[in-house]
């Protein structure tokens, strides 16, 4: 004990006492404090809730989370923003969600929290900033953190492309060597040669595409082969102004190009498949190559039946450009939590580099340069060489308020022509221009 402790005035005395009381106090109400983040459920978001307990180590806050499965995710926690409801502190929405969720006052603003904490947006990937936190669109308005980055990539039967007898047979056909395609066209010639091949005694096929019809997967599978072919979402120069790029020839072609691979090199029965039917045909056997995104492929490389040696990964195909669908997430604060301290306590801890390589290792995908610009970085697996490429070349479909009216008329069109066949690929792109304009005019947002 020191010298001035031991003459302290009894005032001194209290005072000291109402302090440290006011401390223990602070630490109870932390403990007490529970918040809740909501996102989908799936293998990522398993490692979040490991993760988040080096936050409530560290600051008492204790977690909760609601996690629902992709198919019922958007509307479940749309309906719960649109409602005002209080169930979610935080959230990890989808990044089309971004616009709407700003407009609405659904989520908080970060910017000043950003500024206050030294968070900067220039410590994470541009595509994931633009994607998953800004509104409007290539402006400094922040409404989430990059959380969980991801796009479209490719799984391969590595072990099936290395057998000599079907690497002599492929080069007999095409003169060149039965690898991974790196274009459009070597794709078809590689998914056609597999198609209904006889494996290990039993019938193969080609490829794997998404054709769901009822949320998003025609559209995140279809635009994988729009954009490498030239198709638009409007006229750089003119916004809004769609007519002559949604439905340009480029994007014709690319329609026409989707519907050739699903008539002739995808297993049959496959007319409302997304992610986990596409897992399903890659980990039974069935296809030679599968589209799906980044976040599933820590888990197929650890599969036992066609994970380690006998998968590969590439990224998606080009043609005229690259380009390939931007997926992933942001974390944002919900507005109506009534534990936006705590919920801003989280992010700061999130937005960390060392939480951000944590993340990276068990699991996660992070954005942050601290991870993607690691020299290590591109041999940490076997596909991250394919993801940095892809996150090089991302786009993403509108994040637009309305963008849930503009991705029913696009599943729509697309599904109508490549699944029903009905109509042409330039009456289907016609018609979503005339779709989407609607939309847009509605909201007084018609090309000037």
């Amino acid at each position: 004990m020191n010298l001035l402790s031991k003459k302290m005035l009894p005032g001194m005395v209290a005072l000291a006492a109402v302090a440290a009381l006011g401390l223990a106090s602070t630490s109870v109400r932390a403990q007490d404090k529970t918040i809740t983040l909501c996102w989908a459920a799936w293998d990522p978001a398993n490692a979040l809730v490991e993760l988040s307990k080096d936050f409530t180590a560290k600051t008492g806050v204790k977690m909760k989370f609601e996690f629902v499965p992709w198919t019922n995710f958007a509307d479940r926690m749309l309906n719960e923003l649109n409602s005002k409801g209080k169930l979610c502190d935080l959230i990890i929405g989808d990044s089309q969600w971004i616009g709407g969720a700003a407009e609405q006052g659904h989520y908080v603003k970060l910017n000043d929290f950003f500024a206050k904490e030294g968070i900067k947006m220039t410590d994470f990937a541009p595509a994931t900033v633009v994607g998953y936190a800004e509104w409007p669109k290539n402006t400094p308005n922040y409404w989430a953190l990059p959380a969980m980055a991801d796009a479209v990539g490719w799984t391969y039967r590595k072990d099936w492309f290395a057998r000599p007898e079907l690497q002599a047979e492929f080069r007999k056909l095409h003169n060149r060597d039965l690898a991974p395609p790196k274009t459009w066209a070597e794709f078809k010639q590689v998914s056609e040669f597999f198609q209904g091949k006889t494996i290990d005694g039993k019938k193969v096929y080609g490829a794997y595409i998404f054709t769901e019809r009822g949320s998003e997967g025609i559209t995140m599978g279809v635009t994988n082969v729009l954009y490498p072919m030239g198709f638009k979402y409007e006229d750089p120069k003119k916004p809004y102004a769609m007519d002559g790029f949604v439905n340009s020839p480029d994007a014709v072609r690319g329609l026409e190009f989707y519907k050739a691979l699903y008539k002739g090199s995808t297993p049959p029965g496959l007319t409302n498949a997304y992610m986990s039917e596409g897992l399903d045909a890659f980990k039974s056997g069935q296809v030679a190559m599968m589209m799906n995104w980044f976040a599933f492929f820590p888990g197929l490389y650890k599969d036992p039946n066609v994970g380690g040696d006998k998968i590969g990964f590439f990224t998606n195909p080009s043609d005229k450009t690259k380009g390939v669908q931007l997926g992933g997430q942001g974390i944002s604060v919900v507005s109506y939590s009534a534990n936006r301290n705590e919920s801003l306590q989280y992010i700061k801890w999130f937005a960390s580099p060392e939480v951000q390589k944590k993340w990276q290792a068990i699991g996660g995908s992070s954005a942050a340069k601290a991870v993607l610009d690691d020299p290590d970085y591109p041999k940490s697996s076997p596909f991250a060489q394919a993801f940095l490429d892809s996150m090089g070349m991302v786009v993403d479909f509108w994040a637009e308020p309305s963008y849930a009216q503009l991705l029913l008329a696009m599943q729509k069109r697309v599904h109508d022509y490549v699944v029903a066949d009905k109509g042409t690929a330039k009456e289907a792109l016609d018609a979503l221009v005339v779709d989407w304009r609607k939309v847009f005019k509605d909201d007084g947002k018609a090309a000037k």
